[in-house]
């Protein structure tokens, strides 16, 4: 089957590769992806990844993927195909994997892009095509390392391997299990994203709660917080409220009082996070807490 490690025996080749009989098909080997220590010779029987090229060419190789059928490894996303999925890179000169669509988040915007890494193992369907399919927790678990106990506010490395409305799942490159709610962060955290962030607490499930917030927001109130994190958040950066809004509306958006909501809005305006426009009542975001303005983020 496409997609494993397999062996056959050699009833040809020509100056560039050998060619492998299995199970009656034929399989090109390149003899520059020969890795044993003696050159094969006619008759002889070699193993080797074998799978179908981008040309649907019967291919074989003994420079082994990162993933396989029953071994997970880091893969390099390539190509985003909305119709599709993205394609990943494990290895192979001349084939990338697809990730399908159904295994990726509803929301596009939480996909990965062109550079990001997933962790991956290969699965060969019933057509003989070959997916990429991503590590689910449990994995993670299995592959997690136990973290010292001085981390705190500590910066670390994460890539993430679950992006939700809640929060992203992360880990780090020492293989600690990581936790971002979604209030630590200015955007939503797409799948396969590697970031540097602040260990800020240990959550009741043995995670690291992490934190992609500049340190300076500590020096904000929650309700300050909670007004820069919605503003980042609108495409325009800019909220339709002031200090003339209905205290319903504003309970109603955000979930404290006028007065609460005045009093945070007075500390960000102090401190030129944002600027409000009395025409048509409306606040903008000009900047968060340790960045020179929105455009940083």
């Amino acid at each position: 089957m496409l997609g494993e490690i397999s062996r056959g025996k050699i009833t040809d080749e020509n100056q560039d590769s050998y060619f492998v009989q299995i199970n009656g098909k034929t399989y090109e080997l390149p003899k520059i992806e020969i890795t044993q220590e003696e050159h094969p010779k006619l008759g002889d029987e070699v193993q080797g990844f074998i799978y179908e090229n981008l040309h649907k060419k019967a291919k074989m190789t003994q420079f082994l993927p990162f993933a396989q059928k029953d071994q997970y490894g880091w893969a390099k996303v390539t190509q985003i195909r909305g119709d599709l999925g993205v394609f990943v890179d494990i290895g192979l000169q001349d084939k990338e994997i697809v990730v399908s669509l159904d295994d990726l988040p509803y929301d596009k915007t939480r996909w990965p892009k062109k550079g990001d890494r997933l962790l991956v193992r290969l699965e060969t369907d019933e057509k003989e095509r070959i997916w990429a399919k991503l590590a689910d927790d449990d994995v993670f678990q299995q592959l997690s390392s136990r973290f010292p106990s001085d981390l705190i506010n500590k910066d670390l490395k994460v890539t993430v391997y679950a992006s939700r409305l809640v929060g992203a799942f992360a880990i780090s490159d020492e293989y600690y299990l990581t936790f971002i709610h979604e209030s630590q962060m200015a955007q939503p955290l797409r799948l396969g994203q590697t970031i540097e962030a602040r260990v800020i607490g240990i959550s009741q499930y043995s995670r690291l709660n992490l934190s992609t917030l500049p340190r300076a927001f500590e020096e904000i109130d929650d309700d300050a917080q909670m007004i820069l994190m919605s503003l980042a958040r609108t495409p325009d950066h800019t909220l339709p409220f002031s200090d003339k809004s209905d205290p319903s509306e504003i309970k109603n958006h955000f979930g404290i009082s006028k007065g609460a909501f005045k009093r945070a809005l007075g500390h960000l305006l102090k401190a030129d996070y944002i600027s409000e426009n009395k025409i048509d009542n409306t606040i903008h975001l000009l900047k968060l807490p340790g960045a020179d303005s929105t455009h940083d983020q």
